[in-house]
């Protein structure tokens, strides 16, 4: 799930700081996110950055492109 983010925030052209702002998710919590596919968090957290992409949590799960 974590690249799939990576993906999101990328095709917008955004950075990891910009979507921790955006999404009020820390940057180290997104950086673990995107880099460690061990690394769990809440829905609640997924919720956060999932608007600030403009997707939703299931596309951040099972989309297959962006």
């Amino acid at each position: 799930m974590g690249y799939k983010i990576k993906e999101f925030r990328e095709s917008l052209g955004m950075s990891k700081e910009e979507l921790a702002e955006k999404s009020g998710v820390s940057r180290v919590t997104i950086w673990a996110l995107e880099s460690n596919p061990n690394y769990t968090t809440t829905t609640k957290t997924l919720m956060k950055i999932a608007n600030a992409l403009n997707t939703t949590v299931d596309n951040l799960f099972f989309a297959k492109t962006v």
